[in-house]
């Protein structure tokens, strides 16, 4: 059997569970807005139906949904160059996760570590939604035979699964159909960690409002969080191995190389010597200058949800016509009838 050969295509996809943080950002916002320059097609996704694995206020899910896409766009994703739509517009995301169920197995999503992070000792009580999660993730992604998907490292286990999806696909029946997908982890930022503790990554449900930079922010809050962080007494290293077991002045170092397409060496060049208190101010005026344009452009297109639903409604369009041909080209694969 011939080895098939797949157009390059990027897709990945953000939960609408609310407040985009900096984290949200460097880790994903920024570097697909990065990828449109590459002549790749990019499709992005608002992924509402997987936000619905745990309860969601139907009202806060909508709003999300739509916050979200104005903060693809005003991170510098352009409609009119990538694809952006939400979910739960497109059903072949539904049609394939259900064939993808039929060929993952109860063990594999039993490894995931989000499953067990998230249901914890209440697995009983949690829904078959989360349980099956990475079936759906995999219908994300081959839907549109995506060959490469930019993930967090949290992620990187479902991409993994994903391919063996694909693997395990094609070789029941014999066809090089689906892509095995190739994971893309880079960049100086790409686990934001928060700003109260460098041990644990930067989350919007964390209690203090401190220990994040949310993308909604004006210039002053910023500011002040970025001052408030926490550091150590020492002063900076002039190389990046200094960094180890300062895991604050590690984080710092990462956001400021990532805000300012450096690479952490190349920071420490720069700043190696300095104390906190020049080095905090550097970055916060940083911060200001890269994220403050982005909250101001939120805050506007938010004004205007109608056009929101109207690019999320013209992106599954575009969406749709890629995963037809693919979803029906499954389902004669697996042998239904009229497909």
């Amino acid at each position: 059997m011939a080895e098939a050969s797949f157009t390059p295509r990027v897709f990945s996809g953000i939960q609408p569970s609310g407040g985009l943080t900096l984290g949200n950002y460097l880790g994903a916002l920024k570097r697909f807005a990065d990828s449109q320059n590459s002549g790749v097609e990019s499709i992005f996704c608002m992924v509402d139906m997987h936000a619905i694995t745990v309860w969601q206020d139907p009202a806060a899910l909508r709003h999300a949904t739509r916050e979200l896409t104005a903060g693809f766009i005003a991170s510098g994703v352009d409609p009119a160059r990538s694809i952006l739509f939400n979910q739960s517009q497109v059903s072949a995301h539904a049609e394939l996760a259900w064939i993808f169920n039929c060929v993952a197995r109860m063990g594999w999503m039993k490894r995931m570590t989000q499953w067990k992070d998230k249901a914890g000792k209440n697995q009983e009580n949690a829904s078959l939604g989360l349980f099956a999660y990475p079936a759906l993730m995999a219908a994300d992604i081959l839907a549109y035979h995506a060959t490469h998907v930019p993930v967090g490292e949290d992620q990187k286990q479902h991409l993994e699964l994903t391919r063996d999806i694909a693997i395990k696909f094609n070789n029941d029946f014999e066809v090089d159909f689906f892509p095995i997908t190739e994971p893309v982890i880079e960049g100086a930022a790409t686990r934001v960690m928060s700003l109260r503790d460098g041990s644990k990554k930067m989350s919007k449900s964390d209690p203090s409002d401190m220990s994040r930079i949310n993308l909604t922010d004006d210039a002053d809050t910023i500011s002040k969080k970025i001052r408030k962080a926490k550091t150590d007494p020492e002063p900076l290293p002039s190389d990046a191995e200094g960094l180890e077991d300062r895991p604050e002045a590690r984080n710092l170092v990462n956001i400021y190389a990532a805000l300012n397409d450096q690479s952490v060496d190349q920071v420490m060049r720069d700043v190696g010597g300095q104390q906190f208190g020049t080095f905090k101010p550097a970055l916060a005026e940083l911060a200001v200058e890269k994220l403050a344009p982005i909250s101001d452009e939120m805050a506007r297109l938010m004004q205007d949800t109608a056009e929101i639903d109207r690019i999320l409604s013209d992106g599954a369009g575009k969406a749709r016509e890629i995963a037809a041909p693919i979803l029906k080209k499954t389902k004669e694969i697996v042998g239904m009838v009229g497909a």
